[in-house]
C-alpha cells in the first residue's frame, strides 16, 4: 500500500454527507473547505446568503460538493426548517458540526434576559435540537460524527465570560450527554476548543491590539489561532480514524491552555 492510500484511507471522507451550521465564516468556513476537499458532501447553514453563495461557489469551483441553506438558528421553527432543508440536499448527514454561535458579552452587571436567551437558543438549544434531528438516524445506521466548537470560556472565565461561558460550558456537557447516549451505535461526539482565533466572532476583541498580543503571548507557540487551524482536527474527528475518540475536548489553542 501506498503512504498516499494509506493516508487516503485513514482520513478520506468520500461517500459522507456532512452538515456545517455556521459554515460561511471563520473557523466554520475552514471546517466546511476541509471537509469538503476532503470527500465528503457538504451543506453549510448560516444566516448571510452572500457569504454562503460565496463560500458554496469557492468549493464547487474545485470540483467539491457543496451546498448551502439560509436558516435563523436562534428559534426551534428556525432551526427546523434548516435542518430538512439541510437533510434534503445530499440525503441525512453522517457529520454534523456545531460552528454556529453569537458573542454577546457585556459585563454581567448589564447582562439582561434577552441576550442571555438568545446566547443560549444559538449556542445550546440548536446544537441540543440538530442533535436530536439527526443523532438517532446516524445511530441507526451505525455511523455517525457530531463536533460542536466551543470556547475557553466552557474552563475559565475572562475577558467578560457571560452568557457566553455558560453557554459553552453547556455545549462540553452536551456532546458527554450525547457520546453517552449514542457512542454505543457508532456515533461519536466532541467538542473542538479553541484559543483565541483570529475570525469576525471576535472582532471586538482584535480592536484592541495591546489584549491581542497578550493573548499571543500567553500560548506557547507564540501566536494566536486562525480558522485554517482547525482543518485537519475536523478531518479527524468526521472520519472513521477517530472511531475509538468520544465526549472529549480537543484543545486546538496553541497551548493557550496548559498555563
Amino acid at each position: 500500500m501506498s503512504a498516499q492510500s494509506y493516508v487516503s484511507e485513514l482520513f478520506s471522507l468520500e461517500g459522507r454527507v456532512a452538515v456545517v451550521t455556521g459554515g460561511s465564516s471563520g473557523i466554520g468556513r475552514a471546517i466546511t473547505g476541509a471537509l469538503a476537499r476532503a470527500g465528503a458532501s457538504v451543506v453549510v447553514v448560516a444566516r448571510r446568503e452572500a457569504e454562503l453563495r460565496e463560500t458554496v461557489d469557492e468549493l464547487t469551483a474545485e470540483d467539491c460538493r457543496a451546498a448551502w441553506v439560509s436558516a435563523d438558528l436562534s428559534t426551534a421553527e428556525g432551526v427546523r426548517v434548516g435542518a430538512e432543508e439541510a437533510a434534503a440536499a445530499f440525503g441525512e448527514p453522517d457529520i454534523l458540526v456545531n460552528c454556529a454561535g453569537i458573542n454577546l458579552r457585556p459585563p454581567m452587571t448589564e447582562l439582561g434576559e434577552d441576550v442571555w436567551d438568545t446566547t443560549m437558543a444559538v449556542n445550546l438549544k440548536a446544537p441540543f435540537l440538530l442533535g436530536q434531528r439527526f443523532g438517532p438516524g446516524m445511530a441507526e445506521r451505525g455511523y455517525g460524527r457530531i463536533i460542536h466548537i466551543t470556547s475557553q470560556q466552557a474552563h475559565r472565565a475572562f475577558v467578560s465570560s457571560g452568557a457566553y461561558g455558560v453557554s459553552k460550558g453547556g455545549l462540553e456537557s452536551l456532546t458527554r450527554s450525547q457520546a453517552e447516549a449514542w457512542s454505543p451505535h457508532g456515533v461519536t461526539v466532541n467538542s473542538l476548543v479553541p484559543g483565541f482565533v483570529l475570525t469576525p466572532l471576535n472582532a471586538r476583541l482584535q480592536s484592541d491590539p495591546e489584549k491581542v498580543a497578550a493573548l499571543a503571548a500567553r500560548t506557547m507557540v507564540g501566536r494566536n489561532g486562525l480558522a485554517e487551524d482547525f482543518a485537519g482536527a475536523a478531518v479527524f474527528l468526521a472520519g472513521r480514524s477517530s472511531a475509538y475518540v468520544t465526549g472529549q475536548s480537543l484543545f486546538v489553542d496553541g497551548g493557550f491552555s496548559v498555563h
